[in-house]
């Protein structure tokens, strides 16, 4: 199947067929990117087979590294002593081992026989552990051989679920009589499954490990990490095609891969999945996980006859978290490649948990295939048992890193949430006070205190209707942590302690499943008559309620889904506040209304939270089919995270079609010499918007298939339609085309495509005036990302106008501010936040014209309708292979003339 292909210093990179030439040079540095540990920042357009070139680049590295290792191991076991060299060609995984030993300080005047006894026993030390390892890895690898070659253990964990699941059974029945007639007196009568909603006695950071840590019998699961790569992406179907790559590819048989996921995408306990809410899973989740280890100590301590009286907990652990069952599922998982629905069914049949079991496989696996949140948030990375020390990160469609790190940073919270979780939460606290311990009545109140001071900075009333509260002073401000801590007066509070309070009580979680038990409004208790106006605040903010239920919702009635806790959203706040340093800034924005009104944290420096990326990893690799302008990720991402220069490499390959495929051209007016300049304060001029549509009316005629032209904005899109609608442009435009227009809302996205994909292709067919379809898009909207205009769905792009980003907006005028203050600025260039702009523009543009050519034998005109972009600095901007065939025309009949030329030739040949 694969073709062997000798590269430069003797390498060989499997591949399924004979790669093109731009490929063996992408694999080709990449390999040496990785093997010289370097940062290396790809581009390769889309069409041009880049998934393959990754994987076999990477994993052929990934085996000749492996190959190294086993050698010198082989080496030093044969021989049981350490080589006296510098270990320069010793793979770093051993030559880093020895030199955590060697660099260990020695005291002044040692002899010299304490100096060789030392190093004879570092010596011996090293290769024990490699003989463990050597072992370990011989086992490994023999179970899943035997895993691969006998059916009948496939299905081993199944058969133990089924047989866990009668015992289980039987021993419910026993407890049953047991517990007949018996029971405590509790302290005040609750509903039925209401103790589960009391918060337990609060034990601070003595708690540690309770929730996370594993028992003894399942540290097996926990493997030493070998040396991997990861591999990220943004989307759950860009990494689902990225494992069927692997799957199709010479290594599919013989990698182990893990795919990675949320609790939410691979949970397989219904109970939990049902939650909806990320968060509400994820709590539930650990909260049966603590409960398993708390029956156990609870176990642990039966001998005390007189144990201290405490509330009953609800000890239920997920029937899917079982060592044996997830053991099972962890081999079956390294044994051949599987994306997340294929894990899913098989944690299905075999009764395990697939989001644990993935998750004690990554140890052993050569490759982890993550969405981007798990690597680039550290606390995830944690949470899911990602240790990048010594490993490589590939992170593909990479063109959105520092907008998507930034994004994941930040976090906002609203003025009605804040409310919402004020009343709540006074509400819990009272119905619960008597059997609240101290220390949990303590953090309430201060929790409540909180609320009550982040609703008065946004200038409202805690004890008013927020929907009906209208704020005096409206507008934005931006403020730093500490400004905004000293205006709220809450500088006095230790905000780690509390957010670490709501971490570990897990709070928002009780505070969740009391209002979905009694509904958003609940009947105030007769010995708190004062919190009467309560009601009031809760039906407001839950418009479909018009009274409080007096007994908890039936389980099978019909209710709409809830969102999740609004405390939920403010831990998060809170989490942002604590983590953040110089670097992070809050934005006030008071809109009218309280409710509407609304607290952002803004992460300023995306540098700060990769910086531990790039310094952990032996290799980093940023890859996306357009990656163009990089000065961003040079500088504010790679200089800033503390990267030296050398270190970065740079890797831009040109497209796999012929030059003459494609036509790219800046036309600098139109066809009544209008001069063509979308500015602001410009493009909504009358001559302006009929300008651009004779320009489409022309185009429209030469072209045949589709059209695809971008807006700068929905608005914009939308006024020149209605003056086009008006005028008569339209109806001009539709006897060539028949015209679409780019939805709102994503679900209608397909349907639009669907449409417009079968009229082009009826009109091909049918031959008449009209020959295909004109869609009307918008840069940075739902088709100028991940949609494929390949043939005769995308013969011409049109991009109307420089999309530059709204610099009103408070969010980039403050970033603008930071970059001219922070980064220096190069000779002969603009300030570092007027680059900003303009790159962020141009990362817009180059992202909807790559969307035409999509394979070899692909050919696209590509036409810029603004004569900014003929300014050298901008044309720099555009990919290389663009920018290497673009022509600038100064008038429309020289550009139409090109247009008309370059369709009859290629439709003529196709």
């Amino acid at each position: 199947m694969a073709n062997k292909t000798q590269e430069i210093g003797g390498i060989h990179f499997p591949f399924p067929f004979t790669p093109y030439s731009i490929q063996k040079d992408f694999m080709e540095e990449l390999y040496q990117v990785l093997e010289a540990g370097k940062i290396g920042i790809f581009e390769s357009p889309t069409g041009t087979g880049k998934s393959l070139s990754l994987i076999c680049g990477a994993l052929s590295w990934l085996r000749d590294f492996e190959q190294k290792k086993r050698q010198e191991e082989a080496r030093l076991l044969e021989t049981e002593a350490v080589p006296l060299n510098d270990g320069k060609d010793q793979p770093p995984l051993l030559s880093s081992s020895r030199q955590e030993t060697s660099d260990t300080p020695r005291p002044a005047g040692e002899p010299d026989w304490v100096t060789q006894f030392l190093q004879k026993k570092e010596e011996r030390d090293l290769v024990d552990r490699l003989k463990k390892e050597h072992t370990r890895r011989k086992e490994r690898e023999e179970r899943l051989q035997r895993i691969r070659h006998n059916a009948q253990l496939k299905y081993a964990a199944k058969r133990e679920r089924q047989e866990e699941e009668e015992t289980e059974r039987l021993l419910h029945l026993s407890r049953e009589v047991l517990a007949a007639g018996t029971g405590a007196e509790p302290l005040e009568q609750l509903a039925s499954g209401e103790e589960e909603l009391v918060l337990s006695e609060y034990e601070s950071d003595e708690e540690k490990g309770a929730a996370s840590g594993l028992d003894e019998a399942e540290d097996d699961l926990e493997e030493e990490h070998i040396t991997k790569i990861y591999y990220c992406s943004r989307t759950h179907s860009q990494l689902a095609q990225f494992v069927h790559e692997v799957q199709k590819s010479p290594f599919g048989k013989d990698t182990r891969l893990v795919s990675l996921g949320s609790r939410q995408n691979l949970c397989v306990n219904e109970d939990v999945k049902n939650l909806g809410s990320v968060q509400l899973i994820n709590d539930r989740c650990m909260e049966m996980q603590r409960s398993k280890h708390e029956v156990k100590s609870r176990a642990k301590d039966k001998e005390d006859k007189q144990p201290k009286r405490r509330r009953r907990e609800p000890w239920t652990a997920c029937p899917f978290y079982n060592y044996k069952q997830l053991q099972l599922l962890r081999d079956e998982v390294l044994v051949g490649v599987k994306d997340i629905e294929q894990l899913v069914t098989l944690g299905k049949e075999a009764g395990a948990c697939p989001y644990y079991g993935s998750r004690f496989a990554i140890p052993a696996a050569q490759l982890v295939v993550l969405p981007y949140q798990m690597l680039l948030h550290a606390a995830t990375r944690q949470a899911a048992g990602i240790r990048l020390q010594g490993q490589v990160v590939i992170i593909d469609e990479a063109h959105n890193l520092i907008d998507t790190i930034t994004s994941i940073h930040s976090t906002e919270v609203s003025g009605s949430q804040l409310c919402q979780a004020h009343s709540q939460l006074s509400q819990y606290m009272e119905r619960y006070r008597k059997r609240l311990k101290a220390k949990n009545l303590m953090y309430i109140k201060q929790i409540l205190y909180l609320l009550e001071r982040l609703v008065t900075v946004l200038g409202g009333n805690i004890k008013q209707n927020p929907n009906t509260q209208s704020l005096s002073r409206t507008g934005t401000e931006l403020r730093t942590i500490n400004d905004f801590l000293f205006q709220s007066q809450i500088d006095n509070i230790n905000l780690f302690k509390v957010q670490r309070y709501c971490e570990k009580s897990m709070i928002s979680r009780k505070l969740f499943g009391y209002t979905e038990r009694y509904g958003a409004v609940l009947a105030p208790p007769r010995e708190q008559p004062k919190l009467a106006g309560f009601q009031h605040f809760l039906q407001s903010l839950q418009p479909g309620v018009t009274e409080a239920p007096a007994t908890p919702v039936e389980e099978g009635e019909a209710r709409a889904p809830r969102p999740a806790s609004p405390l939920m959203r403010v831990e998060g706040f809170l989490a942002a506040l604590t983590t953040a340093n110089q670097d992070g800034r809050v934005i006030l924005s008071r809109q009218g209304s309280l409710s509407q009104s609304s607290l952002k944290f803004l992460l300023l420096n995306p540098a700060v939270p990769f910086a531990q990326v790039v310094k952990e990893c032996r290799a980093v690799v940023i890859a996306g089919g357009t990656m163009q302008p990089v000065t961003d990720f040079r500088e504010q991402l790679l200089a800033c995270a503390g990267v030296e220069a050398a270190r970065v490499v740079e890797f831009s390959c040109g497209h796999v079609i012929p030059p003459d495929n494609i036509l790219p051209l800046v036309i600098c007016s139109g066809p009544s010499s209008q001069q063509l300049e979308f500015t602001y304060l410009k493009r909504e001029l009358p001559q302006m918007v009929e300008e651009t549509g004779r320009i489409l009316c022309n185009l429209c005629s030469v072209v045949p298939g589709g059209v695809v032209c971008f807006f700068p904005s929905y608005e914009y899109l939308r006024q020149v339609h209605a003056h086009w609608d008006k005028t008569g442009l339209l109806a001009r435009l539709a006897v060539r085309k028949k015209i679409f227009q780019e939805p709102k809302r994503a679900s209608q996205v397909e349907q639009v495509l669907m449409d417009y994909s079968r009229c082009i292709k009826c009109c091909g067919q049918l031959g008449g005036t009209v020959t295909g379809a004109l869609l009307l898009s918008v840069v940075g909207g739902k088709m100028s990302e991940g949609i494929n205009f390949s043939d005769n769905l995308g013969r011409c792009v049109v991009v109307v106008g420089m999309p530059y980003p709204n610099i009103k907006s408070p969010e980039l005028q403050e970033k603008v501010a930071y970059l001219d203050h922070t980064l220096p600025r190069s000779p002969g260039q603009p300030p570092p936040g007027k680059a900003l702009v303009e790159n962020l523009c141009m990362k817009a543009v180059n992202q909807s014209i790559g969307r035409a050519i999509r394979h070899q034998k692909d050919f696209a005109s590509i036409v810029l309708l603004d004569q900014r972009y003929a300014r050298p600095a901008i044309l720099a901007k555009l990919p290389a292979w663009i920018r290497d065939r673009v022509e600038v025309k100064a008038t429309f009949g020289s550009a139409f003339a090109a247009i008309r030329r370059f369709h009859h030739e290629k439709s003529g040949l196709s």
